[in-house]
C-alpha cells in the first residue's frame, strides 16, 4: 500500500491571530524562526511523503511561494559566504513536490479535505494539520503510515485531553489493543464532557483510505455547522478498520498565540545555541 499524498489544510482567516493575519496566512507564523507549514511539509518529507498538497485560501499564494526558489536571495547568500542559509535555502525548495488546491468557501475541515481528492486520486493518503505540532523522532505521520500499511487501515493520531477540552474536540471510542494502539468503534465530534465515551483526543494526523471522500460528499454539516472530517471517518467502520494512535512526544496546538509561544519557547529550549539565553531571561524574570 502506497501512501500518494500528504494534504495539508492550510486554508481560514486566523483571525485569532489578527492583526498580523491580515497580511500574513497564519501558517506562515513562525515557531522561533520556521514557520508553522514548514514543520508540517518537513514531518511528511522525513516520512518519506515526497508529494503535498497544500489547501489555501483565496489570495494565500505566499503560502506556496514560501517553498519556491528564490535565485537572488540565493546569489545574495552565496556572495556573501553564507553557506548555511543557502543550503537552507535551497533544502527548503526541494523539500517535497508542492501543489495547491484553493478552498472558495470555508465549510470545515472535511470540506478541505474534499477539495484535494482530484489531485489525491484513488490512493491512500496522509492529512497533517499544521495547527498540531509534533516533536518525534521518527516522525508520527511516518510510523501511522507503516501501520496503515501493515494492517491495510485507516490510522488516526489521539491523545488524552482532559475533560474540559472534549467539547472542542473529536473523540474516539476506542479499545486498547497493545502498546500506543487502539481500535477504534467510533467516533465523536465536539462532544459535551458528559456524553464523551473517552478522553482520547483527535489531533490532526490522520491516514486515509481514498474511501473517505465518497463518505465526505455525501457528510452533512455537523458540529458548529461545518463537514466534519471526524464524520467521515466514522463513517469508514461500518466497511473498513480505523485504529487510533496515542502517540509519544511532546505536542502544542500553535492554533492560538498563547500556544505558538509556548511551542517557540519550547523549541529554544531544545537549541543549544538558544536554550542557555532563554533559561537566564526566564530567571533573570523570576
Amino acid at each position: 500500500m502506497n501512501i500518494g499524498a500528504a494534504v495539508i489544510p492550510a486554508a481560514g482567516l486566523g483571525t485569532r491571530f489578527l492583526p498580523t493575519t491580515r497580511s500574513v496566512p497564519k501558517v506562515l507564523l513562525p515557531v522561533v524562526d520556521v514557520p508553522v507549514i514548514h514543520l508540517a511539509v518537513a514531518e511528511a518529507a522525513a516520512a518519506g511523503i515526497g508529494r503535498v498538497i497544500v489547501i489555501v485560501s483565496p489570495g494565500q499564494e505566499a503560502v506556496v511561494d514560501y517553498f519556491r526558489s528564490i535565485p537572488a536571495l540565493e546569489e545574495a547568500l552565496e556572495r556573501r559566504g553564507r553557506g548555511d542559509l543557502l543550503d537552507l535555502m535551497i533544502e527548503t525548495a526541494g523539500m517535497a513536490e508542492i501543489e495547491s488546491v484553493v478552498q472558495d468557501e470555508a465549510l470545515g475541515l472535511g470540506q478541505a479535505v474534499l477539495t484535494s481528492r482530484p489531485l489525491v486520486g484513488e490512493e491512500p493518503f496522509a492529512v497533517i494539520l499544521p495547527d498540531d505540532v509534533i516533536w518525534r523522532t521518527p516522525p508520527t505521520i511516518g510510523v501511522m503510515a507503516e501501520m496503515a500499511r501493515k494492517m491495510d487501515a485507516n490510522v488516526i493520531a489521539v491523545r488524552e485531553a482532559p475533560s474540559e477540552m472534549l467539547s472542542s474536540l473529536g473523540v474516539a471510542d476506542a479499545a486498547p489493543i497493545g502498546g500506543h494502539l487502539y481500535n477504534v468503534r467510533g467516533l465523536v465530534e465536539k462532544p459535551k464532557p458528559e456524553d464523551a465515551p473517552s478522553n482520547l483526543a483527535i489531533v490532526g494526523r490522520y491516514v486515509l483510505m481514498p474511501e473517505v471522500f465518497e463518505l465526505l460528499e455525501r457528510t452533512e454539516p455537523g458540529a458548529v455547522g461545518e463537514i466534519q472530517l471526524t464524520d467521515a471517518v466514522a463513517g469508514l467502520l461500518s466497511s473498513q478498520r480505523v485504529y487510533a494512535y496515542r502517540f509519544p512526544g511532546f505536542h502544542v496546538d500553535v492554533g492560538t498565540p498563547s500556544g505558538l509561544l509556548k511551542a517557540s519557547i519550547y523549541e529554544s529550549l531544545q537549541r543549544p545555541t538558544l536554550a542557555r539565553e532563554i533559561k537566564t531571561w526566564f530567571s533573570d524574570l523570576a
